[in-house]
């Protein structure tokens, strides 16, 4: 990706087997933000993913795609288009699962909210008033609510949906949020990140989604992840209690 940033902001799609869903994604993203670029960060994908971009990316040039020689974990590949956008002069960067599950026609107004109200994290919550999820069996439901909750508990956060995945960051915010600090490249990445950023103080808004299983293709999520997860999160709460840290807060949108 050459161009220079047109609207400075960077919509970030990690893949690993999306050929199904890849091409639709990928058109709705641009549709619902045209004056975006879009970099897409595919290890490796055994069924072709990164050659369908491949092909995209040969007629829109705001399309890029970053291969990677192997399965290198969700927070990886995020790190790496962070990485991206801080070297390009992104104003923002957008996090969103390839998968369909979270909205492009929502980016607009996450967008214009982070502007407006000077925001470092929006995030497209499931869990604040008006958000929902569609065609969760109830157990997925419990599990991500009581793990919102738990979350929240023993970090002390005020974030209602501190485990999604769909979110815009203001670039800078991100400063020093790398390899180097962030110690999680599973989907425990979402918490560690919002949590480092809500106790830095950085401002912090929660606009209401709804989320959408999806249609194709194979979840990632299995038990190991959610275990991993209930360890760190358990981790980083005793420590930093044991360390006196004061509890911290989020806003809303």
């Amino acid at each position: 990706m050459t161009r220079e940033p047109a609207s400075r902001v960077l919509v970030v799609l990690p893949t690993y087997n999306e050929a199904g869903s890849i091409r639709a994604i990928i058109d709705r993203v641009r549709a619902a933000v045209p004056e975006a670029d879009l970099l897409v960060v595919d290890d490796a994908s055994p069924d072709g993913t990164g050659a369908i971009v491949d092909e995209l990316a040969a007629i829109d040039p705001a399309v890029g795609v970053l291969h990677r020689s192997g399965k290198q974990g969700l927070g990886s590949a995020y790190l790496a288009g962070f990485a991206r956008a801080r070297a390009a002069g992104y104003r923002y960067v957008v996090e969103i699962d390839a998968d369909g599950s979270h909205d492009p026609a929502e980016l607009p107004t996450m967008i214009a909210l982070a502007e407006a109200q000077s925001a470092d994290l929006v995030i497209g919550s499931r869990w604040v008033p008006g958000g929902s999820v569609v065609n969760w069996p109830w157990l997925r439901r419990a599990i991500s609510r009581s793990g919102n909750r738990y979350a929240g508990r023993l970090l002390r956060s005020g974030i209602a949906d501190i485990t999604a995945g769909f979110r815009v960051y203001r670039v800078a915010a991100l400063a020093g949020v790398d390899e180097a600090v962030v110690s999680s490249h599973g989907y425990c990445f979402q918490v560690e990140t919002a949590w480092m950023l809500e106790r830095a103080g950085k401002r912090i808004l929660e606009h209401p989604i709804a989320f959408v299983e999806r249609a194709s293709g194979r979840s990632k999520m299995h038990a190991g992840i959610v275990a991993e997860a209930l360890w760190r999160v358990t981790a980083w709460g005793v420590r930093d209690r044991l360390r006196g840290s004061a509890p911290v807060g989020a806003g809303r949108s």
